[in-house]
């Protein structure tokens, strides 16, 4: 196996295809700021321009796409409140509140230390873990997926704190909203009205573009100032970003 990993960075760092690696990592972080376009739309618009390439080139640059596009995500997170993707919404509870403050620098470097941490952490863990992890997600039926379904509903109450109210409200319009749509075990269609457009239910992206891009939109256009006004704008945050990494390392490695 070892041989077989050598071999794939020996062909991934040759001059063309690193190259093209670049190239995708430059337009995954044109296509991550924009809110909404996510990795899928991100495919959609680069497939047409690989055919005629060879395999490793058109790989090498899909990957350096689909990287890319979680870390550029973060841009509209921080600076503007918007999730960017479905990955970066929690960005939005922390990265948001910095930027007002005028540590903005400060946000995105703990961001995309964390996100350099986080994919390179994520990536030797998962070559190793694909091997053991396969067989066992094979098992998974129909039992287990029930399983899942009931614990992620029950970390509603967890992650509510002392608003358990709301939470359970918000879990229950998650809910309906996740039921519009065709369902996964039947193909039976559901609350669509008539609509062609709710045949595939009601992405999360539009989902979170509603909830948080329009209320901020709304109320820069009301305040016609800078996010940041009236807070001093912080030097050096870059690397205090950088800084806040290292002295939350645990929580990064969770």
């Amino acid at each position: 196996m070892l041989d077989l990993v050598l071999q794939a960075f020996q062909t991934l760092f040759s001059p063309e295809h690193f190259i093209h690696l670049m190239i995708g990592v430059f337009l995954g972080l044109i296509i991550g700021v924009f809110p909404g376009l996510g990795g899928i739309a991100g495919l959609s618009l680069l497939l047409p321009f690989l055919y005629g390439m060879d395999e490793v080139s058109a790989l090498s640059t899909l990957v350096g796409l689909v990287a890319a596009i979680p870390t550029s995500a973060t841009f509209t997170s921080i600076l503007m409140g918007i999730p960017g993707s479905s990955s970066s919404q929690a960005t939005v509870l922390d990265g948001f509140p910095l930027a007002k403050k005028g540590q903005a620098a400060r946000a995105l470097g703990a961001a995309f230390s964390a996100s350099l941490f986080g994919g390179l952490f994520g990536a030797i863990i998962l070559t190793f873990f694909v091997q053991i992890a396969r067989p066992m997600i094979l098992l998974f039926g129909s039992a287990e997926l029930f399983m899942l379904a009931i614990f992620g509903l029950s970390m509603v109450g967890s992650l509510s704190g002392k608003s358990l109210t709301k939470g359970v409200v918000a879990c229950g319009v998650g809910l309906l909203v996740g039921s519009i749509g065709a369902a996964p075990a039947t193909g039976e269609f559901r609350m669509i009205f008539g609509v062609d457009y709710l045949y595939d239910g009601i992405p999360l992206v539009v989902v979170a573009l509603s909830i948080f891009a329009f209320p901020e939109i709304s109320e820069l256009f009301r305040k016609d100032s800078a996010i940041a006004e009236g807070a001093e704008l912080k030097s050096g945050g870059w690397f205090d970003g950088f800084k806040d990494l290292i002295k939350n390392k645990w929580l990064a490695i969770r």
